[in-house]
């Protein structure tokens, strides 16, 4: 069985009235963000949290509310997007349906704590799940979002201050001695991170991702 159709099996298997309300109540919100924080991007995460929740044996319809509220709290900036997100979700009376308080608590706090740039480990299995699918690395698509996100936010930049900030935003967190952190044993992201750390190396390479992602 391929992977993808392990994926597609998985998200079947939460709760038809949950994953319609999440679909059509909680999903639609990344619409209105920032071009790299989009619903491609809470897509990913929910497929990437569903897949490892299965093979830790853990809850899966827990890992997928987690994942669709992870970055809701965008709506009210970036900085503290992440408590938003907590309390969006401890606010939202409809997953009394399908969850207790505790469970509620648990994911709330799971979704405070998947923001890279935390300082402490996540502090449940879910909040680790969910952080590192946040943090599913692909080289290109890293740096098509940074690309992405200095153009709606930074407009004013010229074209080389444009790259200067991917650069400086890219070694920031993704260097060594930057600020992300991988919370999972044998993650694959290690491996990745490290061809990422390679490419960042290489200024023919970065100067033609950027090129292609800036005129796009």
């Amino acid at each position: 069985m391929s992977c993808k159709t392990k994926k597609h099996i998985t998200i079947w298997m939460i709760q038809p009235a949950l994953r319609q309300y999440i679909e059509e109540s909680v999903i639609p919100q990344y619409d209105h963000f920032d071009a790299a924080h989009r619903r491609d991007h809470v897509l990913m995460v929910i497929r990437q949290s569903l897949d490892m929740a299965e093979r830790m044996g853990v809850r899966r319809d827990m890992a997928y509310v987690i994942a669709a509220y992870h970055d809701v709290g965008l709506c009210e900036g970036r900085e503290r997007h992440h408590e938003v997100s907590a309390r969006m979700m401890k606010a939202d009376r409809r997953l009394r349906e399908w969850f207790s308080e505790e469970e509620i608590q648990m994911m709330a706090d799971a979704a405070e704590d998947h923001r890279a740039s935390a300082a402490r480990e996540p502090r449940t299995i879910y909040g680790r799940i969910v952080a590192e699918a946040d943090r599913f690395i692909d080289p290109e698509t890293i740096i098509r979002r940074t690309v992405q996100y200095g153009l709606e936010h930074y407009p004013q930049l010229t074209h080389e201050e444009h790259y200067a900030r991917m650069m400086s935003h890219l070694h920031e967190k993704y260097g060594r001695g930057g600020y992300l952190h991988l919370w999972l044993e044998d993650s694959p992201n290690a491996a990745r991170l490290e061809e990422l750390r390679a490419m960042m190396t290489d200024e023919a390479s970065m100067r033609t991702l950027f090129e292609r992602f800036f005129r796009q």
